[in-house]
């Protein structure tokens, strides 16, 4: 079996063949990927995790590498684990982050790696945690972790990072009412990507309405209008960033406990769906419910209820 701290001590060395054998093997996953993450948690690290979504076409892909060009000019070492789609012939990732973020490549303090998504719903694959704690472990200043071309309920981002940067844009139909109630709630900061575009000063006011404080004491989410192709408010964004982790560190809000949370909820909910889905199905009362939705007889939410009191009946 690969010694994952022995690889580990050379890819804090500056070994990257090492570092990139490290990601291969969380990418696989079973037995050597479970020491691999238990050697990196061993190391623990310091990184600033910063994960990037947003909806496809807006740049989150020329943004990261803008954002990359200016955390090297302070001095910051970066690793970057970009999430594309998979190729549905060979399951391969496309790559096009890697192609868009070539002229890092020859860079001692960058590291760029492209994962498969897969088919991962949320935005991220499932290595994407894992090699997130393999590169904070290897010693970089800051993590970016870029997630697929995400939706409104692809939140899985908000359970890795520390700092979950939204992209937009403006132009592409998206309109702020439906961000609402979907991803711009776990956005710490969001970008206005490819503000030299007709009618980003209004999507900046649209946003600015819809992510104000809450309450009494809440914070107004920053918002930074960047053009990624000539690095306008790159600078800005890179301050808004490093504000936010100054920020949630002082008050707790960004710990990795919190982080923990997530994680725990998300991985419960999972194992209570799975064995949910699989109790309804033995007995029939999914089939049953579905065919009531169908017909119309039945919500989805009423369904959904009626399948959680059945279930909580039996257990009591």
């Amino acid at each position: 079996m690969t010694d994952g701290a022995a690889l580990l001590e050379a890819a804090r060395g500056g070994d990257r063949r090492a570092l990139a054998r490290l990601l291969t093997l969380v990418e696989r996953g079973g037995e050597q990927s479970d020491g691999v993450v238990a050697a990196a948690r061993a190391f623990g690290g310091a990184a600033h995790v910063v994960g990037i979504t947003g909806a496809p076409g807006v740049g989150k892909s020329s943004l990261a590498a803008a954002l990359v060009a200016e955390l090297r000019r302070r001095g910051h070492s970066v690793g970057v684990i970009a999430v594309d789609p998979s190729s549905p012939h060979s399951g391969g990732a496309l790559l096009g982050d890697r192609v868009r973020m070539e002229r890092l490549h020859g860079d001692p303090g960058v590291f760029v790696r492209s994962v498969a998504s897969r088919g991962a719903s949320g935005g991220l694959a499932d290595a994407a945690s894992a090699a997130t704690l393999v590169l904070t472990a290897a010693g970089f200043h800051t993590v970016l972790l870029e997630t697929v071309g995400a939706g409104q309920a692809d939140l899985d981002v908000a359970t890795a990072a520390q700092t979950v940067l939204l992209v937009v844009a403006p132009g592409l139909g998206d309109g702020v009412q439906a961000l609402k109630a979907g991803i711009v709630e776990i956005a710490d900061v969001i970008a206005v990507n490819k503000a030299d575009h007709s009618g980003a000063d209004q999507l900046v006011a649209d946003l600015a309405f819809a992510c104000g404080p809450l309450g009494a004491g809440a914070q107004r989410i920053p918002i930074v209008k960047t053009v990624a192709t000539t690095g306008d408010g790159i600078p800005e964004l890179a301050d808004a960033l490093a504000a936010h982790r100054a920020v949630d560190g002082a008050t707790g809000a960004a710990t990795p406990v919190r982080l923990a949370e997530r994680r725990v909820l998300r991985a419960a909910a999972r194992r209570v769906m799975a064995a949910l889905e699989r109790a309804a199905r033995s007995d029939g009362r999914l089939d049953g419910l579905a065919r009531a939705v169908a017909a119309r007889r039945l919500t989805a939410d009423e369904a959904a209820r009626r399948l959680l009191t059945s279930g909580q009946s039996e257990h009591a």
